[in-house]
This record gives structure tokens, C-alpha cells and sequence, in this order.
């Protein structure tokens, strides 16, 4: 199976009734449905219907989002990890308004994240053009410039989720992080 259903909610320090639920719940086992036919593969299909054209209705596809960082900054592991995350959750915020059938399946499929590098500012615009140019969401990341960078430095670039194959079109060439 190439998604999973996750049922487990946000640790929030304010409130940790979900944390006193949890321990009456064992989540390492899957829910049962009432309709066995019906895998959560199947279900984020359904819930994505034809609104996402780089999606298919294929239940063996995945999905992912590639996170892109610009070699030529030389900023550190911490600063990597922070505009990542930025990058992530500005692409999630911004689905939430537009796509989010397409970001109920990524998260049956456990929102695979993958960090790769580029050389530079004009190759990571060429990547988010040539993603733009086939439908799929893009995110790009300024930085406020109180640390490593200076202000308004682009440094990580989004790319999806969207299907495997789509990122991989854009991606597959660029260097693991």
C-alpha cells in the first residue's frame, strides 16, 4: 500500500486533552471501515474527483513535495531546516484556500517531503517556470534577512504535492540534500 490513513491529531501544548485521549487509543493499528472495499488510497481518489488534473484517479500513485535549496547561499543546517519548513507550510496554507482535496490525499499518503539542491537563483526560476508550466503548485520562500541572508534572498522553492511522476519531470536531475 503506497498511502496510509493517519488518524493522529497535533500535540498542542496549550491543549493536552488530545494527549489524554491518545492513551485510550491504540493508533498503531488501522481503523476498521465499514465498507472493506474502500482502502484510504481509494477515498482520497474519490475526495479529489476531477478538480486536480495531475492527479490521477490511480490508486497505486504517490504523491510528494520536493523542497529545493539554493546552494549558492551557503546558509547552515539550521537555516536549511527553518526555510524549508517555511516553504512547506506556505504551500500548505495556500492549498487550504485552493486545493484541499489535494492536500487530504497527500496526507493519506504520510506527506512525503524530499530536499534537493540547486545551483542558484536563475536555476531554481527555471524549475518553478517548468512546474508552473504543467499544473503544479509552487511556493518560494523570502527570507526576512535577520540572520544568515540578506532580506528578500529567495531561498527554498516548493514544488507540489503532486503526482510522483510530475515532480519527479521537474526534479529527478537535481542533487539529494
Amino acid at each position: 500500500m503506497v498511502c496510509r490513513e493517519f488518524q493522529a491529531r497535533e500535540f498542542h501544548s496549550r491543549s493536552s486533552h488530545w494527549f489524554h485521549f491518545g492513551l485510550f487509543l491504540d493508533l498503531s493499528k488501522p481503523i476498521k471501515n465499514n465498507n472493506n472495499n474502500t482502502t484510504p488510497k481509494k477515498k482520497a481518489n474519490l475526495l479529489l474527483g476531477k478538480q486536480q488534473r495531475l492527479v490521477s484517479t490511480n490508486t497505486d500513485e504517490e504523491l510528494k513535495m520536493v523542497l529545493v535549496v539554493r546552494q549558492d547561499l551557503k546558509m547552515g543546517a539550521g537555516k536549511i531546516a527553518s526555510q524549508c519548513a517555511h516553504a512547506a507550510t506556505g504551500m500548505y496554507s495556500e492549498l487550504m484556500q485552493s486545493q484541499r482535496s489535494l492536500l487530504r490525499q497527500w496526507e493519506l499518503c504520510g506527506q512525503p517531503k524530499i530536499v534537493v539542491t540547486c545551483k542558484n537563483q536563475q536555476e531554481m526560476n527555471k524549475l518553478k517556470e517548468a512546474a508552473e508550466n504543467i499544473g503544479l503548485p509552487t511556493f518560494v520562500v523570502a527570507d526576512a534577512g535577520r540572520t544568515q541572508v540578506s532580506a528578500g534572498s529567495k531561498t527554498v522553492l516548493a514544488i507540489g504535492p503532486g503526482s510522483k511522476a510530475s515532480v519527479d519531470s521537474i526534479t529527478r536531475k537535481l542533487r539529494l540534500h
